[in-house]
């Protein structure tokens, strides 16, 4: 190497340490200086998403699982399923029991210990959005009346968290689930025992796709699409549009105040994405 070429690479690295330390020293006004420029730090445009992608199957002791990719954030999803008697007010219906946990592993930002109040937020979000949606009926879970069930344990985990794992989180628990095949099960009355052979499977019965689109407001002016973890604490306000695989509108989720013609561009952008997004990633399955 010249030494020309030994200094610009010197300086290149003194400007890329510059950058850094202003970046953790007065990270609004970083973020303020890209969007000045209508870019992000990570090089996207403001209503723009990141890649998602999806690899189903690959934890062999599980009854499904899906590897989701959302940028950097990383989400790993198995479902375990398990026979319990129903309650006695709802007899026909069997359970699901999401998951999320967010490790000290995947971010300087959690520390170990028990679970965060973040991760039981985001699995109460997580249950709410699969009950409501109807992705699955609980009904369909039955095995005999009054006396067995299926429990689905739907248990994701961050590897990498690099902002928006709500919706990545979605993607992987809607993903194992849909690569979920359980085995025959039928109740003996004689010996009130559940039997159960693998040699016969079947897939759920999944009605619909929810797809969550979040989406943050920066400075009051700005709005930004599936905000990354440099962003999120920057953000005045968050929404979450939860939609199907057909765009129709399951719910919304708004943390913080906003002017009344945002969450309808919101909305429309959600069902637009969520139509593509569906075909694309369930498609496959």
């Amino acid at each position: 190497m010249s030494a020309a070429e030994s200094s610009s690479s010197a300086e290149a690295e003194r400007e890329a340490l510059r950058a850094l330390t202003f970046q953790r020293l007065h990270p609004k006004a970083y973020l303020e200086r890209f969007l000045a420029e209508n870019a992000r730090p990570d090089g996207r445009e403001p209503g723009e998403w990141r890649d998602i992608s999806v690899n189903v199957g690959s934890i062999s002791t599980a009854d499904g699982s899906a590897l989701v990719r959302l940028g950097a954030t990383t989400i790993v999803c198995g479902v375990k399923a398990e026979i319990a008697e129903p309650e006695l007010d709802s007899p026909e219906d069997g359970f699901l029991v999401p998951n999320l946990d967010l490790p000290a592993i995947c971010s300087p930002k959690f520390r170990p210990g028990p679970p965060t109040d973040e991760a039981q937020v985001l699995s109460d979000r997580l249950h709410e959005v699969l009950v409501s949606s109807g992705a699955i009926p609980t009904k369909s879970l039955c095995i005999q009346p009054g006396k067995a069930v299926w429990t689905l344990y739907i248990d994701a985990t961050c590897i990498n968290y690099d902002g928006n794992v709500f919706d990545a989180t979605l993607v992987a628990m809607m993903a194992a689930l849909k690569n979920t095949r359980l085995p025959k099960a039928t109740y003996d009355e004689e010996t009130g025992r559940t039997l159960c052979t693998r040699k016969e499977q079947g897939p759920l019965q999944i009605n619909r796709l929810p797809l969550s689109m979040t989406f943050g407001i920066f400075d009051s002016v700005h709005l930004l699409a599936d905000p990354a973890s440099f962003e999120e604490p920057l953000l005045d306000t968050t929404f979450t549009v939860t939609v199907d695989e057909n765009g129709g509108l399951i719910s919304v989720v708004q943390l913080g105040l906003a002017p009344q013609d945002v969450l309808p561009r919101c909305i429309a952008a959600s069902k637009a994405r969520g139509v593509e997004l569906a075909q694309r990633i369930y498609g496959s399955i």
